[in-house]
């Protein structure tokens, strides 16, 4: 029951597709027909959404928020960088190594360096097109250019591997959000969702920022912004 009432706090949302003439599916509707009332009342917030429709693969799906740096991890994890003839690229790991100590914390400080202008404006290239030639802005941007330049060579080394190794990489990894239950039994479909909420627990972007700041908490104000005169 306890596991129950935190599903919401590290899921969007939950699927469910089911056949529902096939007896393979037969595991996957009985656990929905008896868990929704107790699932949606410790979740009132939670999408629980059951999809049927004729020779459906049962299985469960959500959304987990994996990050580049995620998708990086489990590509070196699982040998994923390898050149055509089957050989560790020497060349992709690393860059993929050094990708993952990029320090994204001064990038983010630096990106607002020179007062009033954002270099990762969407619209910079139809507003500013040539701030990259303003002497001042470059000055003021200095550190942020030089790690954020490092960091864009190290992805696209990252992604230059043969046969749309990253591509690839990327959907294996998404379909982490997806389990199959094909003549699954009411335990089987139970310990998937466990699973989801397992991921969902380490991966999703909420979980991550209270882990942020559990362990990374100054203990006290490191910096302060006035306000606005007039108050």
């Amino acid at each position: 029951m306890s596991w129950k009432a935190g599903v919401s706090r590290n899921l969007p949302i939950l699927r469910f597709f089911a056949c529902p003439k096939s007896p393979s599916s037969n595991g996957i509707m009985s656990w929905y027909k008896n868990n929704y009332d107790t699932l949606k009342k410790l979740n009132p917030t939670l999408p629980l959404l059951l999809r049927t429709t004729d020779n459906a693969m049962p299985a469960i799906t959500t959304e987990i928020d994996f990050t580049t740096n995620d998708l990086i991890r489990y590509m070196l994890q699982t040998n994923r960088f390898q050149n055509e003839d089957g050989s560790p690229a020497a060349d992709r790991i690393e860059a993929g190594m050094a990708y993952l100590n990029t320090d994204w914390t001064t990038i983010r400080y630096e990106r607002f360096a020179s007062p009033g202008f954002d270099p990762e404006h969407p619209y910079i290239q139809d507003i500013d097109p040539d701030w990259k030639q303003d002497p001042n802005k470059r000055r003021d941007l200095s550190t942020y250019l030089g790690l954020k330049e490092v960091a864009d060579e190290q992805f696209e080394i990252i992604k230059s591997g043969p046969n749309n190794e990253y591509t690839k990489a990327e959907n294996s990894l998404l379909m982490c959000q997806r389990v199959d239950l094909w003549c699954a039994g009411e335990a089987e479909v139970e310990s998937a969702i466990r699973h989801l909420v397992m991921l969902g627990k380490r991966f999703n972007s909420n979980n991550k920022h209270e882990e942020m700041e559990d362990t990374d908490r100054p203990d006290f104000i490191t910096e302060f912004y006035p306000g606005a005169s007039d108050f």
